[in-house]
């Protein structure tokens, strides 16, 4: 009698059990049925909490430079130790790109296809989107340059593809701008981005390095157009201002690798990505912010003081005078970027200059006469 007692009991418990779970499966549908269409937070989750198997990297960019793209911006020995003691196992032309393995002070060890060795990264570009990929990369000059000149095309210029810089990167796995500065500017224009993103906003790099014949054929066609037409003319040489604030005549930042082109978009949706054991994000929806001018408007229309500014001096922009046609996105920009210790260049509401870097490589700087087309990008674990 009491083993019939303890089966009914158990089965009576066992309908319980199924009920219960029937209810909630009930329950469950009509929570569905009544969420409205179109009332799912829009705001992009520019934090997500990553898989317990993944982390954030939580070092001064967003992905380890392992696995990453480097390129010497000079010509540089490569050691057989990090050392400037150690023997050199060959020397590495300007322009050589190599993938980075591992960091210890002041060397990266690397490969390429053809040597293995240490270098001194003081004197090296790295490929931004490899370390920061949650940046949104439009190097225009690459595809169809936007150069013009008090509103005017400037010939053989505008329009053109410049140079190629863009190829599948594994890392990411997509096709991706190659877009290089020194690596110590990186960790600044890191800071910048950090800065930008907890306001829902994303710097859109334009462009980094520069090749120097590029340049040079952008100053010859604007110095003919300027020739012919005085509207263009007084737009590069109103005083106080020079052609030389709108288009450098010499070698400019840009070839030392201390400068980048910048502008502004308001975010609306990202998508997670993971590399390597990582995981961070990737803007999938934006919209760029209206700016003083459409970027590289070669004209006093772009500039963001009322007058030059010396460019060599950090912090010599605090003393001047915002021009007034600098817009609030502009401003917002220049304040991410100053934040991260980057200076504004006067006559370019785009640029940015990082001094420090160019203090440290100013008696061995880049002439920017070469072109960066190879990539060696591929995730940190391989």
């Amino acid at each position: 009698m009491r083993r019939k007692f303890i089966v009914f009991v158990l089965l009576g418990l066992v309908l319980i059990f199924m009920l219960t779970a029937f209810l909630n499966r009930i329950n469950e549908n009509e929570d569905s049925v009544n969420v409205p269409l179109g009332t799912e937070e829009t705001t992009p989750n520019l934090d997500p909490t990553p898989p317990s198997s993944l982390q954030r990297y939580n070092e001064n960019l967003e992905f380890p430079t392992t696995g990453a793209t480097g390129y010497t911006s000079i010509a540089l020995d490569l050691k057989t130790f990090g050392n400037t003691d150690s023997r050199t196992i060959k020397t590495f032309k300007a322009g050589t790109a190599f993938e980075i393995l591992a960091e210890q002070g002041d060397w990266w060890f690397i490969k390429n296809a053809d040597s293995t060795g240490w270098i001194q990264h003081t004197y090296c570009l790295i490929n931004l989107p490899d370390v920061i990929p949650s940046i949104i990369y439009d190097n225009t000059n690459t595809y169809s340059s936007k150069y013009m000149s008090s509103g005017k095309s400037i010939p053989n210029i505008t329009g053109k593809s410049l140079y190629s810089s863009k190829s599948f990167n594994k890392r990411l796995g997509k096709e991706e701008f190659i877009v290089p500065v020194l690596y110590s500017m990186s960790k600044k224009i890191f800071l910048a981005q950090q800065e930008a993103l907890a306001d829902g906003n994303s710097l859109i790099i334009h462009e980094g390095y520069r090749p120097y014949p590029v340049q040079q054929s952008v100053v010859s066609e604007l110095t003919k157009l300027a020739n012919k037409d005085s509207e263009v003319k007084a737009g590069i040489s109103a005083e106080p201002w020079g052609v030389n604030w709108f288009i450098a005549t010499s070698v400019s930042n840009h070839q030392m690798g201390y400068a980048i082109d910048a502008s502004l978009a308001k975010i609306h949706a990202t998508t997670e990505i993971v590399i390597g054991e990582y995981v961070g994000i990737e803007i999938t929806d934006y919209t760029e912010y209206e700016m003083p001018t459409k970027i590289h408007e070669l004209s006093v229309a772009a500039v963001a003081f009322t007058a030059p500014v010396k460019s060599t001096i950090p912090m010599a922009w605090k003393n001047s005078v915002i021009a007034e046609t600098m817009n609030e996105p502009a401003i917002k920009l220049q304040t991410y970027a100053t934040n991260a210790g980057l200076s504004p260049l006067a006559s370019e509401w785009w640029h940015f200059n990082d001094l420090d870097a160019m203090k440290a490589t100013m008696e061995k700087s880049s002439d920017g006469n070469y072109f960066l087309i190879d990539s060696y990008s591929t995730s940190p674990s391989n």
